[in-house]
């Protein structure tokens, strides 16, 4: 079992950049699949960054080169810098971790798919 918290969201302007923090308690999450994913009113769940099992990084095509996943296994965390932040980045930013060996089916479109996540965070971005 794993609990997830995430933190950092808030309100920024254009341009702007926030740290978002996931806390991971229960079990490891250092050697399963994590990832963050989005959300915003009336669109569907996207995929922002993972990590995979072997320790591969990938990145939706939208926030590729402006979004930076890590992850820091002796505090059982995880984090997304963001940077140049745009109005529609807009959206609750989930953290999620799949321990099983099966997440690594789980591409970064279906990062919503792991097996735990977290109660999210807002981030809204005005122009």
């Amino acid at each position: 079992q794993v609990q997830l918290v995430e933190s950092g969201g808030g309100a920024v302007q254009a341009g702007g950049s926030l740290r978002l923090s996931c806390e991971a308690s229960g079990d490891s999450i250092s050697d399963g699949c994590v990832g963050w994913f989005r959300q915003a009113p009336e669109k569907e769940r996207e995929g922002v960054a993972r990590i995979s099992r072997g320790g591969s990084y990938y990145y939706g095509d939208s926030v590729r080169g402006r979004f930076t996943i890590s992850r820091d296994n002796a505090k059982n965390a995880l984090y997304l810098q963001m940077n140049n932040l745009k109005p529609e980045d807009t959206a609750m930013y989930y953290c999620a971790t799949d321990p099983r060996p099966a997440c690594i089916n789980y591409g970064t479109p279906y990062i919503s798919e792991y097996l735990y996540r977290g109660q999210g965070t807002q981030v809204t971005v005005s122009s």
